[in-house]
């Protein structure tokens, strides 16, 4: 039995509410249950729903600024995957894969089909930015009988079955690190050291976007990361043998997909390369692909040039 509960009475067009999800246990190790937090932006009895799945070290509030535009149309929902934000941990950081986090979708997605009070599937559009678009398509695998979705626009921003290795070892070189701030500014600082891939931003934006990925140090002595940095331990395990058998699955599960597919590019990525961009236009559902320039991996969805032609894709 999943459970709700809130920390305000309702959501605005400037602030969402944060709902947790009782999910499963994430292995055979780890039976116990977690709870996965998410942000509910929107009236949250509107059956028409917009899932905005977050990167690898981030969590939900990124996506501010494309739900605070859509929320009048959308119920949209940005969660913070388990290890991540206010989200529990894991007490086995094996469980940090994408089928962990998929099926805390399907337990998300069965708490919004009993708030809406369908009787059936629910018809999703799904916006995920690197791991949050892998995690949608490991969604995308389940029948809708198990997953309770019917997946009907996708937008993968930065993400596809072939994902460089040399990207993935550059995101373990930084990721765990027991890092220590004496201020907001301090952090801000250092995450765009390891975030210029991100493209542009205003001090303001970049401040903004930094602020919720930081929580107060033990002992309130400074500030930390806020995430579990046991996320770094199954990328200790990753070779070249592993990616290549991933990607050749990934292809598998891309090319099944039957929905309507935009497909976002930092023209600089690192991680989603040129060529992979391209054969996703070709195969399978034949994505829509639009880059930006200046940006590398990944877009943030939080200017006009990057939101409108995802919101036209969207409201199409």
């Amino acid at each position: 039995m999943t459970s709700i509960q809130n920390d305000t009475a309702s959501a605005s067009a400037s602030q969402p509410v944060l709902k947790y999800v009782t999910c499963p246990g994430a292995s055979k190790t780890d039976a116990q249950t977690h709870r996965m937090a998410y942000w509910q932006w929107g009236d949250d009895s509107n059956p028409r729903i917009l899932m905005c799945v977050h990167g690898l070290s981030r969590q939900g509030r990124d996506f501010d600024t494309l739900a605070r535009s859509l929320c009048d149309r959308y119920q949209v929902i940005c969660p913070d995957v388990v290890g991540r934000g206010e989200s529990d941990w894991l007490a086995d950081p094996k469980g940090y894969q994408v089928f962990t986090y998929a099926a805390d979708m399907v337990a998300l997605m069965q708490q919004l089909r009993a708030q809406v009070k369908a009787t059936d599937t629910l018809d999703i559009d799904w916006v995920g930015t690197s791991m949050g678009g892998l995690i949608g398509l490991g969604l995308s695998t389940l029948p809708p009988e198990v997953s309770g979705v019917n997946l009907r626009k996708f937008v993968l921003n930065d993400v596809g079955p072939r994902l460089r290795l040399e990207a993935l070892l550059r995101i373990g070189d930084y990721l765990g690190l027991p890092k220590r701030f004496d201020n907001e500014q301090e952090a801000a600082d250092y995450l765009w050291s390891i975030s210029t891939g991100f493209g542009p931003h205003t001090p303001e934006q970049w401040l903004a976007l930094s602020r919720p990925l930081l929580k107060p140090a033990p002992g309130g002595n400074g500030l930390i990361l806020h995430y579990d940095p046991a996320l770094a331990e199954p990328f200790k395990t990753m070779t070249a043998e592993s990616a290549a058998s991933g990607e050749a699955m990934l292809w598998q599960v891309y090319d099944a997909l039957k929905c309507q597919v935009l497909l976002l590019r930092g023209k600089d990525s690192d991680l989603l390369d040129a060529e992979t961009a391209l054969a996703m236009t070709q195969r399978g559902p034949k994505a829509t692909l639009i880059e930006f320039e200046g940006v590398g991996h990944a877009p943030m969805l939080n200017n006009p040039t990057q939101l409108e032609p995802l919101t036209k894709f969207l409201l199409a």
